[in-house]
């Protein structure tokens, strides 16, 4: 019953908010909140809870997603401010004057620039470095917003294979093995599956030339808007180089912060508080620009902390173990020798369900067990599942901060997102787990 129950909250919020029915931060919040009760009478032995646990699950998730949402607040304010102060405009023509308004171009110059930003293996990182940079240039030319965070998420989602990205490392360390000897059948099916993104970025920006140019009848023109005069009031010309500095001492704090001990929350705090009185030190003018962006911030932050209560009700009710146990049941005997292509296939989906944690060490070990039993290699179903279950799967999925983190700086609707990015995230998948079974990297 509990399985039954935690695919229906996962099936029941997925819809109302793909539809519009309801917004993400409500979804995230009513749905598990019912669910989780119901399932209160449904708990038993050593995990049993009443009804009123459901609160205790909820604080248990906020705390774990805490201080990534104080990341998130202080990130918007501080890409806020030095937008406010025309950082970025010198760099929006740099880019145009190379690569024109020509949507193609931009797109598949968006897709080269996050796989390569994504290199360190942080999606948060990866975001919080495309997105303010290549904003500005797509809403000059007309692009729709959700064209990026697309093109930006599939890009990011397939270069999250990497060997130090999180589910490789996860998928090795559940294997008892060497990332490297898992990772390394699968380099050849990572480059088709880049080739792949790029050609959806091709195809995404042809699709954007063509409404444009229906639009504008005459070609692609820049929509720039004429600013208002306190919007001139607040740039900063003559601060441009400290204001790119402060960037690249942002960029450097996520990358190597960790070493160290220091938070990317940390880093965005100290940022904000050195872009804001260097651009702005006047404490009224602090002021209006923080509520300026409050709206942003607040609304990012919401959505993230019911991110949070899902996360803590799904895992504290236990519906997440007997999902991921009925899983594995569901599957027929007969089916066992297939068993590396129905994870290779499940993959995608499977990150809308189960966080990293979860799949990883609570699902992919009882899927080998069980395949082992019928001998089938387990380290081919490893490789099948990490071309899917939160990689390319990870920029879509509700269980993911760095979602949210997308979505946020974009400007984008969740829904919207998750429609446009989910078939292009498991076409991606699906062309790699066939090129792995063709190079022999999954056996079957």
């Amino acid at each position: 019953m509990l399985a039954i129950l935690g695919f229906l909250t996962v099936i029941i919020m997925l819809t109302i908010v793909m539809t519009k029915k309801a917004s993400p931060t409500v979804a995230l919040i009513s749905v598990p909140i019912v669910t989780g009760a119901i399932a209160s009478f449904f708990s038993t032995g050593e995990t049993a809870y009443n009804i009123l646990g459901v609160g205790s699950f909820i604080s248990s998730g906020i705390a774990t997603v805490a201080a990534t949402g104080v990341m998130f607040i202080f990130s918007i304010l501080f890409f806020g401010i030095l937008t406010d102060a025309g950082t970025f405009r010198p760099i929006i023509d740099k880019i145009l004057g190379i690569i024109g308004t020509d949507p193609i171009k931009i797109a598949i110059g968006t897709a080269i620039l996050a796989m390569f930003v994504h290199l360190d293996g942080s999606g948060a990182v990866t975001f919080l470095i495309c997105i303010p940079a290549l904003l500005p240039v797509y809403d000059a030319v007309g692009m729709s917003r959700t064209t990026l965070a697309t093109i930006v998420a599939l890009s990011a989602g397939t270069m999250n294979i990497v060997p130090w990205g999180g589910p490789t490392i996860r998928a090795a360390t559940a294997m008892e093995m060497n990332v490297m000897d898992l990772f390394s059948p699968v380099i050849v099916p990572l480059i088709f599956g880049l080739l792949t993104v790029l050609l959806f970025a091709f195809i995404l920006g042809r699709k954007e030339k063509k409404r444009l140019v229906e639009i504008n009848a005459s070609g692609v023109k820049l929509t720039e808007q004429e600013m208002t005069p306190e919007q001139k009031n607040l740039l900063r010309p003559n601060l441009f180089g400290i204001n790119i500095g402060l960037i690249v001492l942002a960029v450097v704090g996520l990358i190597l912060g960790g070493k160290y001990g220091v938070k990317p929350e940390v880093v965005f705090m100290i940022s904000f508080v050195l872009a804001i009185v260097i651009n702005y030190p006047d404490v009224k003018v602090q002021k209006a620009r923080v509520d300026a962006h409050a709206k942003s911030a607040i609304l990012m932050a919401s959505v993230l902390f019911a991110a949070g209560a899902f996360t803590g009700i799904m895992k504290g009710s236990g519906m997440i173990t007997a999902m991921s146990e009925s899983l594995v049941t569901i599957i027929p005997t007969t089916a066992a020798k297939y068993f590396a292509i129905i994870t290779g296939v499940i993959a995608m989906p499977a990150s809308l369900l189960f966080d990293p944690d979860s799949f990883y060490f609570g699902v992919l070990p009882v899927l080998t067990s069980t395949a082992q039993g019928f001998g089938v290699d387990g380290v081919s179903i490893a490789r099948a599942a990490i071309l899917g279950q939160m990689t390319t799967g990870f920029p879509v999925s509700p269980l993911t901060p760095a979602t949210f983190l997308l979505i946020g700086l974009a400007g984008v609707d969740f829904g919207e997102h998750q429609r446009k990015t989910i078939p292009l995230a498991f076409m991606v998948t699906i062309v790699m787990l066939i090129v792995s079974v063709i190079v022999g990297a999954i056996i079957i």
